[in-house]
């Protein structure tokens, strides 16, 4: 059986993070990879230089082709670009009945260039959070989505249930960023318990593409048929592995390697 995901993300002209990290991540999970793309990005692994959002029919059209014709077992949202997207996005999604939907509420790029405004941070919460199986922050974009300071690990958990009570049913506050922290801790929350997921704390640094393949591992968890909460803890352990032999393709930041080995078996 052939399982299939969408990715509906900007792309990244350097290859490390958004649709080209979602395909290479479904690639791995032995997953046929779908894209929609929202934004076209001019970036390296030295920064972005230039971002261009696509007309809205285009972005429409081609989520509209693949769910009309292949189908989706699993769908993800990366880089939405602005507000107009998220509301159509959402209004799609919901329309034609597409997930389980992974969100990756993308705020900023690895190098700190804001790829989200505040309105369309706004529709996030209110229109694509409701409709979503799993939502994956990091500290800062948990930090504006629940509107509080994450700066602790007893803060990711607030944040998880104050992001949780937007309608989404698992939030996944990752921690890689905590400071003085001693291992890359998750906060899992399926709006009444939280789990918490460890493994050991790379030192090398944040490479690119960390959130996007992450959630997208995910989402291709999803889409082979796994409970949530198995599909979070093998993306863990794959986004784990991944950092850990991430590789440096030209002058600036790391990037997360894909090409790794989850042969092990399901949690």
């Amino acid at each position: 059986m052939t399982y299939r995901a969408l990715t509906i993300a900007g792309s990244d002209s350097g290859g490390g993070a958004g649709i080209q990290a979602d395909l290479k991540t479904f690639f791995a999970f032995g997953v046929h990879g779908m894209s929609a793309v929202t934004a076209v990005t001019a970036q390296n692994s030295l920064g972005v230089q230039a971002v261009s959002e696509l007309p809205l029919p285009v972005i429409a059209a081609q989520i509209e082709s693949v769910a009309g014709d292949v189908g989706a077992d699993a769908v993800k949202t990366g880089m939405l670009a602005g507000a107009g997207v998220v509301e159509l996005v959402a209004e799609i999604v919901e329309r034609l009945d597409l997930g389980p939907l992974v969100v990756d509420p993308v705020l900023t790029s690895g190098s700190g260039t804001t790829l989200l405004p505040a309105e369309a941070i706004r529709l996030v919460k209110e229109r694509l959070l409701p409709l979503a199986e799993v939502v994956t922050p990091n500290l800062a974009e948990a930090e504006a989505l629940a509107g509080r300071p994450v700066k602790t690990l007893a803060g990711m958990k607030e944040a998880a249930a104050a992001i949780g009570a937007s309608g989404c049913r698992w939030v996944v506050v990752k921690g890689g960023h905590l400071e003085a922290a001693e291992e890359a801790v998750d906060v899992v929350f399926d709006g009444k318990k939280v789990v918490e997921l460890r493994a050991p704390l790379c030192r090398i640094g944040s490479p690119h593409g960390t959130g996007c393949t992450f959630s997208a591992a995910v989402a291709a968890g999803l889409a082979s048929g796994r409970e949530p909460l198995q599909a979070i803890k093998k993306a863990k352990e794959f986004i784990t592995r991944a950092i850990q032999v991430s590789y440096r393709p030209g002058r600036g930041q790391w990037v997360t390697n894909q090409n790794v080995d989850i042969s092990s078996p399901w949690s």
